[in-house]
């Protein structure tokens, strides 16, 4: 019996010191109306989930237990379970939801209504809508602090950063940015915000304390024209030292120092990258390319791209399950 449970032991023992699980990423299609799950060590794509219509923002809970989808098309917040990949619920969104972050608390979701021009804000708990924020036109971009303190949405067409107060739900400042503001991006402190400006072709920093910006940056490609310089997505490394922002139809990402804000390489990838996600331990990023229907993966380290995954109709958005 003793060496029964020797045998098990040392079983689990061998389990625990094997490799690692890979983990999974998800990829919203926005024309299929599909998620594309892709296995992160082989890179290849293990499933296809339908879902409601025209899926573009794509978020984890904090638990990783549920991802949240926002089919525009369909006016709703999708709840997709990860354990099973089954959508198990829908919360009311606001009309034609794009982009939506999640507060620290695991509760509390703000949801960009396209249409409306105001921020939904739902107990994705209760599914009670705790209140709706009047914003600029056409607002997308949202993001909420890491220390739960702000939530900021871009309003497009109004051009500005709107800083709302988590306890209040209430615009505390309005910031002028570059032409369309697209993303906003929190440094993992808190301290530090980037903004992206689509058509203006900036990115824009924020000192969060002062709410006052303290770089702009600016992108030339050379071959490629001004106008196609357009940034979108954008995914800082933990440890400070990348910045990578998606440039759209430029077809490439930038690879920016996050201290210095210098810009130190571009990286050719598909057409119409939007959006980006690091992988748990931050060796791969993943890119979505809307018009060729790939997703493009690029090794940290090396500062390359190393693999075209093919994957549905204009991927929009992306994110990796670091338990998977």
């Amino acid at each position: 019996m003793k060496s029964i449970f020797k045998k098990a032991a040392l079983a689990a023992m061998i389990g625990l010191s094997g490799p690692a699980m890979a983990s999974l990423a998800y990829v919203s299609n926005e024309k299929d109306n599909t998620l594309s799950v892709i296995d992160t060590k082989t890179h290849e794509v293990i499933e296809t989930i339908d879902v409601g219509a025209r899926p573009r923002g794509i978020l984890l809970s904090k638990d990783f237990t549920k991802l949240y989808i926002c089919a525009s098309d369909d006016d709703t917040v999708q709840v997709l379970d990860l354990a099973t990949r089954k959508i198990i619920d829908t919360l009311p969104s606001g009309e034609d939801p794009e982009q939506f972050a999640l507060h620290p608390n695991n509760r509390h979701l703000y949801i960009a209504n396209e249409d409306d021009a105001i921020v939904t804000v739902v107990d994705v708990q209760t599914k009670d809508v705790l209140a709706q924020i009047d914003v600029g036109i056409e607002p997308e971009g949202m993001a909420v602090s890491p220390d739960g303190k702000w939530a900021v949405n871009t309003s497009e067409t109004t051009s500005m950063l709107h800083w709302i107060n988590t306890e209040t739900f209430e615009i505390e400042k309005n910031v002028v940015v570059g032409q369309r503001p697209r993303h906003v991006e929190f440094t993992k402190d808190s301290k530090i915000a980037w903004a992206s400006a689509e058509i203006g072709g900036t990115v824009h920093i924020f000192d969060v304390d002062t709410i006052e910006e303290i770089k702009q940056i600016d992108f030339k490609i050379r071959g490629v024209p001004q106008d196609r310089v357009q940034p979108v997505g954008i995914q800082l490394t933990s440890d400070g030292k990348y910045a990578f922002v998606a440039l759209g139809p430029s077809n490439h990402v930038a690879v920016v120092d996050a201290q210095t804000y210098e810009v130190l390489d571009y990286l050719l990838v598909g057409s119409r990258v939007w959006q980006l996600a690091l992988d748990k331990d931050e060796k791969f990023l993943y890119t979505t390319n809307g018009v060729s229907g790939d997703v493009s993966v690029i090794d940290v380290d090396e500062l390359k791209v190393i693999k075209s995954i093919k994957v549905g109709r204009y991927p929009w958005g992306v994110v990796i399950d670091p338990t998977s």
